[in-house]
């Protein structure tokens, strides 16, 4: 996150009188002054697990009907601890070709309280263009609001000697904001064979303001996102489904003037998956951040369970702690009606992307 949750985290250590009002007026100040204020969506650290997320065109491209929860931890030890959770579900049409999603994320972060609260729908179409070639072509519209609460704040005439905190402070604080309500647009585009996939989306077409400042702005999101994947085993024995893979990933996404890279390796043999992802980062100018992202998930009987945690490679995320993602994905496929299909050679293949 860049200029909205970062600067709005209280240490929980509590700090002598004269650190608090250095450390608040450093604080206001720096919003004051801030000569962008840009949001920034949050990033979850199991692509293909919240696939709608990072590109609509996945809507409907593996199975007929999940519904999927996930959640994210970010910064645990402090306490503007950043929390995410999100609620997707996609049903796909009996042409196989058509398919709608919902899309509901939640944040909240910062010793500011801010909270975000996003909904909305996707739609992708796909067909085939060449034997064993697939192109998939998606949209999402969501409704949005956001807004911050001065509340937590904590001054130097609220503290005594005895570094005991007492009653409300003489400092001038904002009164809460009310939410600030957007609208938001994106699509995206899918390419993908039996073995290789690439993407595009581009989020946030409109920069939606979420902001009281002119320029409070979500700015224009921009992925890239594809990866090969080479089957040791790949085998369909009394409706069960058997793989052994590896399949390299790589993304880049641009918002805001912040840029990320990634670069995974996830490893399935059939029903364990597991990935390892390095992630490098640069929120602003001069800055850089590296991450490095271990992943483990299990698919059983329509049921697909993910945790990851990401390990920062810098000191100051050492200290504050990494972040902790859990995913759980209920699927349903109707396995009767996908075989009387691959009959009639109107059978849709999946994308061969790992699904956490």
């Amino acid at each position: 996150m860049r200029a909205t949750f970062l600067p709005l985290f209280l240490p929980r250590r509590r700090p002598r009188p004269a650190a608090v009002c250095a450390g608040v007026t450093l604080l206001l100040t720096s919003l004051a002054l801030m000569p962008t204020a840009q949001a920034q969506d949050v990033f979850y650290s199991q692509p293909y697990a919240t696939r709608l997320q990072l590109n609509p065109a996945f809507t409907g491209l593996f199975n007929d009907a999940s519904v999927t929860l996930a959640y994210r931890n970010q910064y645990p030890t402090l306490i503007g601890t950043l929390q995410s959770s999100q609620l997707a579900a996609d049903y796909r049409f009996q042409n196989q070709r058509s398919a709608v999603g919902l899309l509901i994320n939640a944040d909240r972060g910062g010793a500011l309280d801010l909270t975000r609260f996003e909904g909305g729908f996707t739609y992708a179409y796909r067909t085939k263009i060449a034997p064993e070639v697939y192109v998939s072509a998606g949209a999402h519209a969501a409704y949005g609001s956001q807004r911050i609460s001065y509340g937590n704040l904590l001054f130097g005439d609220q503290v005594d000697g005895n570094g005991q905190v007492g009653g409300p402070s003489a400092e001038p604080i904002p009164q809460v904001y009310d939410p600030v309500k957007y609208f938001t647009l994106g699509v995206g585009g899918l390419l993908y064979t039996g073995n290789v996939w690439l993407g595009a989306s581009a989020a946030h077409l409109n920069q939606p303001q979420v902001g009281r400042a002119n320029n409070a702005t979500l700015p224009f999101r921009l992925s890239l996102h594809g990866g090969y994947k080479y089957y040791f085993l790949k085998t369909t024995v009394k409706r069960q489904y058997r793989e052994v893979s590896l399949s390299p990933t790589a993304a880049y996404t641009y918002q805001g003037g912040s840029e990320r890279a990634e670069i995974g390796l996830y490893g399935t043999w059939t029903p364990l998956t597991a990935g390892l992802i390095w992630r490098g980062a640069t929120p602003g100018p001069g800055k850089t951040q590296q991450t490095l992202v271990a992943l483990v998930g299990v698919a059983w009987n329509g049921f697909r369970l993910g945790y990851s945690y990401d390990v920062s490679l810098s000191r100051f995320s050492r200290e504050v702690g990494g972040a902790h993602e859990l995913t759980l994905c209920l699927e349903k496929i109707d396995l009767l009606e996908a075989a009387n299909r691959r009959l009639r050679r109107k059978n849709y293949a999946a994308p061969p992307c790992p699904t956490f």
